[in-house]
């Protein structure tokens, strides 16, 4: 099996980063230092080498560095199994984020035909007990590590659906002005809906599969719209008056739900204690890793914030196993170097200090030879 790591990782202007540089193989990248260093400010930089928006969300100009406010850049040398890839992400005064893959412009979706990331953070511990749209963000990720044209279909289907809210906030009711658009969701709908149950199964049969110290989870997707294009298509026809009194629309894939399920005790994931929605998530995320090597040859790029910080030695010690065994390139946060002693030398190590609002990156063990 291949695999699929980052070698090399710049960052100017970013954030708390000025400038650092930062050189791997492709064993997992262990980052620790006292809170408020910077250590997470590096993972969202390689969270940005894929499509979306990053691990935090956040918009261009909130992550670059200030006072000085110049922009910032981010370059990354990926390694494919048969390629290595230039990337470089940046944004200039605050604007929109540029890309360039080996030198040339490319649409910020190309990245996710080169780079497969996942990420666990801390923020995503009330997954199971927060509102849907972080489950339907959380379940689109997954659904996009295996395909990538699923950013097209969501990014086609919320512009197409932005466009008919606002005829229905304006009481328009001629036909004619709805037509071409609800062609466009239910195409794009319908593809949404098909590629989030191909991402469900690929993970159950990787979550069967497997011996793992931690629970499996039952995911079930929720969603009561019409599955195929000209059905779906119908139905946003037959609803447009129901749509009218509400002003909004009201059925289709951004309606959807992920329900889940604490296999072995048949417990819904909302009612478990918070070790246990934080074991299911670390589950679901090497489940994910795990079929897309299946899938493609290759595990995933994973960034894990403050993930061992809530596991006991033995789930901490089971995670380092899992990750090794797979092959993965592991992005790992922690407070100190012995969150990671039981990785031994199947890690490299970085040190992050921070001085006046600068970070440092102090590289401890440099890369194997």
């Amino acid at each position: 099996m291949g695999s699929l790591t980052l070698s090399h990782l710049t960052l100017s202007h970013f954030r708390s980063h000025k400038r650092a540089v930062i050189d791997c193989d492709a064993r997992p990248v262990a980052i620790f230092g006292p809170n408020g260093a910077g250590k997470t400010n590096i993972l969202e930089a390689v969270s940005l080498l894929s499509p979306g928006r990053g691990l935090r969300r956040s918009s261009a100009q909130d992550m670059t560095r200030r006072p000085e406010a110049l922009g910032w850049k981010i370059t990354g040398l990926l390694n494919a199994p048969h390629q290595t890839h230039e990337l470089e992400i940046w944004s200039e005064g605050g604007a929109a984020r540029q890309t360039r893959i080996d030198g040339k412009a490319a649409p910020q979706t190309a990245l996710g035909r080169l780079a497969r990331v996942l990420w666990l953070i801390p923020a995503m511990d009330r997954l199971w007990i927060e509102g849907a749209e972080g489950r339907r963000r959380f379940l689109d990720r997954m659904t996009l590590s295996f395909l990538p044209e699923h950013a097209e279909h969501a990014l086609s289907y919320e512009k197409a659906m932005r466009e008919r809210n606002r005829l229905l906030k304006d009481m328009v009711r001629e036909p004619s002005w709805y037509t071409a658009l609800e062609m466009r969701m239910a195409e794009s709908g319908a593809a949404i809906h098909a590629g989030r149950v191909h991402a469900l199964a690929a993970i159950a049969a990787a979550q069967g599969q497997a011996e793992t110290a931690f629970p499996t989870a039952d995911l079930t997707l929720e969603c009561d719209m019409p599955s195929s294009p000209q059905d779906l298509q119908e139905a946003l026809a037959e609803n447009r008056m129901r749509d009218l009194a509400a002003g909004r629309t009201l059925i289709g894939p951004h309606r959807a739900d992920l329900y889940g399920v604490y296999a072995a005790k048949d417990v819904p994931a909302r009612d478990c204690s918070t070790g246990e929605q934080k074991a299911l998530l670390v589950s679901l995320i090497l489940a994910n890793a795990r079929a897309l090597a299946a899938e493609l040859g290759a595990p995933p790029v994973l960034l894990l914030d403050e993930v061992a910080a809530h596991l006991d030695a033995n789930r901490q010690a089971a995670l380092y196993d899992e990750i090794c065994s797979l092959g993965a390139q592991a992005w790992m946060t922690g407070t100190g170097p012995e969150m990671f002693a039981a990785l031994g030398d199947r890690a490299q190590r970085l040190e992050v200090t921070e001085s006046q609002g600068t970070s440092t990156v102090r590289q401890v063990d440099p890369p194997s030879a």
